[in-house]
């Protein structure tokens, strides 16, 4: 906040320059939400303005104004993220925070170093709205409303969200949040009995009762609050083996396309690169694929930046063949997410051209 009204003088001044995508004008422009705060917050704001105005010591700084623009970061700030979409920090972009949220976005926010970049991932007709994510869109409506509303105070009416209630919006909130088909071999989702006995498939009509799946969620609870959310370098084998036992108990439980499903094989792949298990790590890439495809976006960089770990790890494995294909697939996607001209690009098309050469290495000395 500081940073922001030095800067403001600066231009006002005449120090720096004003242009189009960097000037004061569009930080006065954003929504701020101030009657949505509740007091504790507003009181918070307030006692931050105060220390703003204590640093700067400007004659012409409005604390009041200084609160709406703590409101305004609040709602309106973005994360950076490197390349591989890891968390670095966070930036008010005043531009960006124009564009509207859809939970079916067509255009992505990605970041070049601290430059904001803006790519279409799905084709945009003239004159149509271009829209980004705000939020992890891998999850039911009621889900993704409920983190909107928080974070951002607002209640998204996008075309998914509209569907709320409606048959492929009732199903979809199953399997990505619900339980398992108590037969194994079916991949159908389960709704509640109407008579309350427990949840019926919708493929098989087969009950699975309550006392079975609250008996798993007891469990599967107990053993999750063991589990460190970020175990130590001594501790990841242990840490490993907790999560397995977490993964086991949530297939008998959840769907397989399930998020808490995927959230706990994200930790695992994550650890198990990290102790260098590369052949365990490979099999989990191969595992999470397949549900990315299925929560996401055929362009989502998501799905493209798991292909390309899958890739590296296939190839070091001496799986060249497998390699080259994760890798085509990996740039097929990146490309559109992330450009072909930034060093990550450059890096991954290296890296698939050297693989293709190993590849056709191996077939001429087979023959």
């Amino acid at each position: 906040m500081v940073r922001l009204y030095i800067k403001r003088n600066l231009q006002n001044e005449k120090v720096l320059p004003i242009t189009t995508t960097d000037n004061y004008s569009l930080v006065e422009a954003l929504v701020s939400h101030m009657s949505e705060i509740d007091e504790k917050q507003m009181l918070l704001y307030a006692q931050m303005a105060n220390l703003v105005n204590l640093i700067l010591q400007f004659p012409s700084v409005d604390l009041r104004e200084i609160a709406e623009n703590f409101s305004k970061f609040s709602c309106n700030a973005h994360s950076i993220c490197d390349s591989e979409l890891r968390p670095q920090g966070i930036g008010l972009f005043p531009l960006v925070s124009i564009i509207n949220h859809s939970c079916s976005p067509n255009a992505v926010l990605v970041f070049e170093e601290q430059m904001a970049v803006v790519r279409a991932i799905d084709s945009i007709s003239k004159d149509s709205e271009i829209t980004i994510s705000y939020i992890e869109t891998a999850g039911s409506t009621l889900t993704r409303q409920k983190s909107l509303k928080e974070q951002y105070l607002f209640h998204c009416q996008c075309a998914r969200c509209s569907n709320i209630g409606k048959p492929h919006d009732i199903e979809e909130s199953a399997i990505l949040e619900g339980y398992r088909c108590a037969n194994e071999k079916c991949t159908g989702f389960l709704l509640r009995d109407p008579e309350g006995k427990g949840f019926v498939c919708q493929k098989c009509l087969l009950l699975r009762s309550k006392e079975e799946v609250r008996n798993l969620a007891n469990d599967l609870k107990t053993v999750s609050e063991k589990a460190p959310t970020s175990p130590s370098a001594e501790d990841k084998q242990a840490a490993i083996e907790l999560y397995k036992t977490i993964e086991k108990l949530q297939v008998k439980l959840y769907h397989s396309f399930s998020i808490p499903l995927m959230r706990t094989r994200e930790k695992l792949l994550k650890m198990l690169m990290d102790v260098e298990i590369w052949r365990e790590a490979l099999n989990y890439c191969r595992l999470i694929v397949p549900v990315y495809q299925r929560v996401y976006p055929a362009t989502h960089p998501l799905i493209g930046l798991q292909l390309y770990s899958q890739g590296k790890l296939e190839w070091l494995l001496g799986e060249t063949k497998e390699a080259v294909s994760s890798l085509i697939k990996a740039f097929d996607i990146l490309r559109i997410s992330h450009g072909t001209s930034t060093p990550f690009m450059k890096e991954l098309s290296a890296k698939l051209e050297e693989a293709r050469a190993e590849a056709s290495y191996k077939q001429l000395a087979l023959h």
